[in-house]
């Protein structure tokens, strides 16, 4: 059972309901009258959770399990316990998904961080010319600058900033410590603490007697449903915007530089670094500590491994990796090949010559 300090469980819920808040179908005897409490793992669940098993990895937990119900694929329905409630999907873990966020809402939308939602704290800070939503929460130590504009129901996290002529759109999460300056951010956007957005681009005309700094003179778009990790980084452009598409994730500790655009439902993991003015189309996956060089194109459905050197254009739908990075049945041959180019031995080795 997650922990209530920290976690609210929307909880109990009728099996049937969350079945059609899932999509699931509840398989024959599943008694749809039965109230769920809570979500659980398989090996920790009780008679009163919900479970799910998606990798078969975890079949035999499923054979012992003491949940109540369990979201399973109907491949899986025949190994259940007797006495265990399915709820048959295809899409196990995306049900599981949606199941958790019926239990607990905050944690899709984010929730306060100090305990006074939908409050203003004393020690908050907004200008007169700031607009602030309904239901706004404003933790102690926000600022919100001149005429910038905070949506109903977002929460502005202790000491996070929201830079003069900045909008937040409704029912976002701005974690503490934030900085927005140079953007604008839509709905249901979640910057996790410690995302930098709209600071300077790196620009700066190079050369002698020193570098002179080049006005960094657009925006941040940030489009609605997109979420940053922690201590991420999102530059302003230098003219044009750097955009983040709708639907957009992006994990910890991720660089993006000025006039990048990326484009709906892309997913960038950890320690990547994108270059300014590099395109990414819809749905492009870069995986950990991926480097993709400025002014080029990934072009939407590709996905790139992890730490790969990306320094040309990628097709469409294409699987590229390695440094540099290239289509991966050609860098897995060539990794093959270096591999058992090492293995061999040397004239004499097998009968232990020199």
């Amino acid at each position: 059972m997650a922990d209530s300090r920290f976690f609210s469980n929307k909880g109990p819920f009728a099996l049937a309901d969350i079945a059609v808040r899932i999509g699931a179908e509840l398989a024959t005897g599943a008694d749809a009258t039965l109230l769920i409490g809570d979500v659980a793992p398989l090996d920790a669940a009780g008679p009163s959770d919900l479970s799910f098993l998606d990798n078969p990895k975890y079949a035999a937990a499923f054979a012992a399990t003491a949940a109540g119900a369990c979201i399973v694929h109907p491949r899986f329905a025949a190994k259940a316990p007797e006495g265990l409630a399915l709820l048959l999907s295809k899409e196990p873990y995306r049900a599981y998904a949606l199941a958790s966020q019926l239990f607990y809402s905050e944690e899709v939308t984010g929730g306060d961080t100090f305990g006074d939602r939908g409050a203003i704290h004393p020690l908050a800070a907004v200008h007169p010319t700031a607009k602030i939503g309904a239901g706004a929460t404003l933790e102690p130590g926000a600022v919100v600058g001149a005429f910038a504009e905070v949506g109903q129901g977002t929460v502005i996290g202790a000491n996070a900033s929201i830079g003069k002529g900045c909008t937040v759109g409704k029912n976002c999460f701005i974690g503490p410590n934030v900085t927005v300056s140079h953007a604008h951010i839509g709905d249901r956007v979640m910057l996790h603490p410690g995302v930098r957005i709209g600071q300077d681009g790196f620009g700066f005309a190079m050369g002698l007697p020193r570098h002179e700094k080049v006005p960094q003179l657009g925006r941040v778009i940030v489009q609605d449903d997109v979420e940053i990790g922690a201590n991420s980084t999102v530059d302003r452009g230098a003219g044009p915007d750097t955009v983040i598409g709708e639907g957009t994730k992006i994990d910890n500790l991720v660089q993006i530089g000025h006039n990048v655009v990326i484009g709906r439902g892309c997913i960038i993991v950890a320690l990547t670094g994108v270059s300014g003015s590099a395109h990414l189309g819809d749905f492009v996956v870069l995986a950990a500590q991926v480097g993709v060089t400025g002014h080029l194109t990934i072009n939407s459905g590709a996905q790139i491994a992890a730490r790969s050197a990306v320094i040309h254009d990628v097709p469409a739908g294409q699987k590229y990796g390695g440094v540099p990075a290239r289509p991966v049945r050609e860098w897995q041959r060539e990794l093959i090949a270096v591999k058992n180019l090492g293995r061999r031995r040397k004239p004499g080795e097998e009968s232990g010559q020199d």
